[in-house]
């Protein structure tokens, strides 16, 4: 009898029997049939109008202190490259939440997120974790070939998390290296480091950062140059001060700026020599590039300390080396995502893997190729409102007008009535970017693009 309890108790809490029950099965057959029927009605209507709409967009703006920057309010529906809104417009979306989104209404992710909605465990965290958290971070560091790999809900926390691993294996050392127009965060002390004023308008000062010149790829060796001759002065400066360097290897918010490996590599010299740990960001960058990690795209990841990712992950990660394995409680990890969030980032990992988005001939590349081709024959016809364009894989960019603030921003708005997200990215000259729905994207969504951004530029 015990036996037979036993039995049935395994046969009852097995995961993997429950997520395939038939009754599981059918459901999600039957969510996805009807989802797909919704989807074919999907009609290109760029403009419309609801007054619906127009009140939760004011009470958007009273309930948060400030208007929302796009008048946008989904419905709940997409369709891969597509987003419904609740007036009845239909938006070709290339920002996705700032890189957070893989795509609209996708199959791939809703099965996740039925079979997360199943587990019991709902938010993640230091007391309670499920077995997905350790497969997403056993993926990671297998990707990466680090040593160990906290999650956490945030891109602004990983880079928290980076930072107190830098200063607390560096006791007494005060100040950061960062790259000029660099982007970390938000938080008090990610926006001390953020090469914006404006972001550390009122706050108090927590940390010392000293910047450094990022790569210029009409110079290169000028530019490397400049960067090791401004990096020496400071180490002669503050020697010994240093408890790491902050890297972005493609500047998200600073205009999209590129780096090159041999740049990369002669900072890591210097570093690796003055015994200064590096922490890269690819919040992100994560996915985006010839590989997973943006490290691997420019080879050299084996010389990295620490690695940030988020955003197209969905549940964000620091990634380190086992010398830096912080002491019990340093690490912030109270909540670190949902299990709909660990798992959908799961799927979307393996997803770029196994679907040939990685590499050189990989998707992500040959879209980016294929989008920056289209906008180099407008900056062709149009040179006088169009230069450009910039960007690799998934991130990409174009400068209209000059990069005037003021005009750039007035096209942003119209590519929005005609069809098209984008975003802002650099401060002068502004740029406008995107960043492809790489689970959805199509050559045919790439023309579309174009033809909305020929006919704004009108």
């Amino acid at each position: 009898i015990k036996m037979g309890i036993n039995k049935i108790m395994k046969e009852k809490f097995n995961k993997n029997n429950l997520l395939n029950d038939e009754r599981i099965i059918k459901a999600k057959e039957l969510i996805n049939d009807t989802i797909k029927e919704y989807q074919s009605k999907f009609v290109n209507k760029i403009n419309a109008s609801s007054s619906s709409m127009k009140k939760n967009l004011d009470q958007a703006k009273t309930l948060r202190g400030g208007r929302l920057f796009f008048p946008y309010i989904s419905s709940g529906l997409g369709n891969g490259s597509k987003v419904l809104l609740t007036d009845g417009s239909i938006k070709l979306d290339f920002i996705n939440g700032i890189g957070a989104h893989f795509g609209h209404s996708l199959e791939i992710l809703r099965n996740a997120s039925i079979d997360a909605t199943i587990e019991d465990t709902i938010m993640q965290g230091n007391l309670q974790q499920n077995e997905r958290s350790f497969e997403l971070m056993k993926l990671l560091i297998s990707t990466s070939k680090m040593d160990h790999c906290i999650l956490t809900s945030s891109g602004a926390m990983a880079n928290e998390n980076g930072l107190k691993l830098l200063f607390h294996h560096a006791p007494g050392k005060q100040r950061i290296l960062a790259f000029e127009d660099c982007f970390m965060g938000r938080s008090i002390s990610l926006a001390q480091i953020t090469d914006k004023a404006k972001y550390r308008q009122g706050l108090p000062s927590t940390i010392d950062v000293d910047y450094i010149p990022f790569f210029d790829w009409r110079s290169p060796k000028k530019s490397t140059q400049k960067t090791i001759q401004v990096i020496h002065r400071y180490l002669k400066r503050y020697p010994y001060q240093y408890a790491g360097i902050c890297m972005e290897l493609i500047q998200g918010e600073g205009g999209y700026n590129i780096g090159n490996t041999e740049f990369f590599k002669t900072i890591i010299h210097i570093m690796k020599n003055e015994k200064i740990p590096i922490l890269v960001d690819e919040v992100q960058t994560f996915g985006r590039t010839s590989e997973l990690f943006s490290s691997s795209h420019f080879n050299i990841i084996q010389d990295i300390d620490i690695i940030t990712i988020g955003k197209l992950s969905q549940a964000c990660a620091t990634l380190y080396r086992k010398n830096l394995t912080p002491e019990p409680g340093l690490i912030s990890q109270t909540y670190t995502s949902s299990t709909t969030a660990i798992e959908c980032g799961y799927q979307i990992i393996n997803y770029l893997i196994q679907n040939h988005h990685f590499g050189q001939k990989g998707k992500n590349i040959v879209f980016g190729n294929y989008f920056n081709s289209l906008l180099k024959k407008i900056a062709k016809k149009k040179p006088n409102k169009v230069s450009g364009p910039y960007g690799i894989g998934g991130m990409l960019a174009f400068t209209p007008y000059n990069g005037d603030p003021v005009k750039v921003n007035h096209l942003l708005m119209r590519l929005f009535q005609n069809g098209l997200m984008g975003f802002t990215t650099g401060s002068y000259p502004q740029r406008i970017r995107f960043l492809l729905p790489l689970g959805a994207v199509t050559n045919h969504d790439i023309e579309e693009a174009i033809q909305i951004i020929e006919h704004s530029l009108k």
